[in-house]
């Protein structure tokens, strides 16, 4: 599930491209009434195949970028207030890595010190974590572009941002995505996120009030259970950031997690999986995005996904897809 607050300024973004945002919401069964609450609570999967369904019928690719023109802060409720209190970027970071579950457990925000793109830099990714993971070009954009937004409201001028990392081929023109960031864009990464300048973690927050901060942490720690402290969760997220590595394996995830591997077996029994289903299932999703929201080669996929060789991924996809990699992609691509 996801906030509705999310969804803020859906309705006159898309009345203002010409279509009917009331029959987009109800094909997705999604009660327009909702969306004046900003605590109710929406299917991510429907906000998704929404926004995916509302560029199509507006003819608009840079859908999710224009939605995040109009939003702010605000959609994250009291965990915008921690962070807005925070003492410097990196604290309101670390606040937002903790507890952006609040707004949807789907969402996972993590600070990577060391950028892959940028040296120096630091990663700031963003990960949607959905099981039969359906095409979301359009929800990674308005993430990133919401995410991009909080940074200039807290660092103000002192924000520096190096360079943008979209993990499928870009729904609107590259250009699009260079002018909303007027940073470079790199398309078809195997994670998605903003790179940034280290300095840009140290800025202190102006108008700080530690009380109302800690009032504002208090109560998310009270009143909200965090979902990834399962283990298969901690798993099948360190699944997917090692998947094209060696790291993928049961041994390196265990020792990753710091237990040993029967223990790590024992836990996910426990939980009534397994490692093998949980990495099976990390490799159909990766595989699925990257057939229907890139044109990666079928040879580069397949070590992308942790397979050995372009017949591994012929074989899996016909396991999971019933299909040819050829036949999912040609299905599969969206607008």
């Amino acid at each position: 599930m996801v906030r509705a607050s999310g969804l803020q300024g859906y309705q006159s973004l898309v009345r203002g491209l010409g279509a009917d945002p009331l029959k987009l919401l109800q094909r997705q069964r999604i009660a327009p009434e909702s969306l004046n609450d900003d605590e109710a609570l929406i299917p991510v999967r429907s906000v998704v195949n929404l926004l995916e369904a509302s560029a199509a019928a507006t003819q608009c690719p840079d859908f999710g970028l224009r939605l995040a023109q109009k939003q702010d802060i605000s959609l994250l409720g009291p965990l915008a207030i921690a962070m807005q209190n925070s003492r410097t970027v990196a604290d309101a970071l670390h606040v937002a890595s903790l507890h952006l579950f609040v707004h949807s457990p789907a969402l996972v925000f993590t600070v990577i010190p060391k950028s892959s793109l940028v040296p120096g830099g630091v990663e700031l990714r963003i990960e949607i974590l959905l099981s039969r993971q359906p095409v979301q070009r359009q929800v990674m954009d308005q993430c990133l572009g919401d995410t991009h937004h909080m940074l200039r409201f807290l660092a103000g001028d002192r924000y520096v941002l190096k360079a943008v990392a979209l993990p499928h081929a870009p729904a609107a023109s590259l250009k699009t995505y260079t002018s909303f960031f007027n940073a470079p864009v790199h398309p078809v990464q195997e994670h998605g996120g903003l790179h940034i300048s280290r300095q840009t973690l140290s800025v202190t927050l102006q108008a700080v009030n530690e009380s109302l901060r800690q009032m504002a942490v208090d109560y998310l720690t009270a009143h909200f259970g965090d979902p990834g402290q399962s283990i298969s969760s901690r798993v099948r997220l360190a699944i997917r950031r090692t998947l094209s590595t060696v790291h993928a394996s049961k041994p390196a995830i265990a020792d990753l997690l710091g237990m040993h591997q029967r223990t790590l077996q024992r836990r996910l029994e426990a939980e009534g999986t397994s490692f093998e289903d949980i990495r099976e299932e990390v490799r159909k999703q990766a595989a699925l995005r990257y057939l229907c929201e890139t044109r990666v080669p079928f040879t580069q996929l397949a070590g992308l996904i942790g397979l050995s060789e372009q017949s591994a991924l012929t074989r899996s996809c016909r396991r999971w897809f019933g299909e040819t990699p050829s036949e999912v992609r040609r299905r599969g691509q969206p607008l």
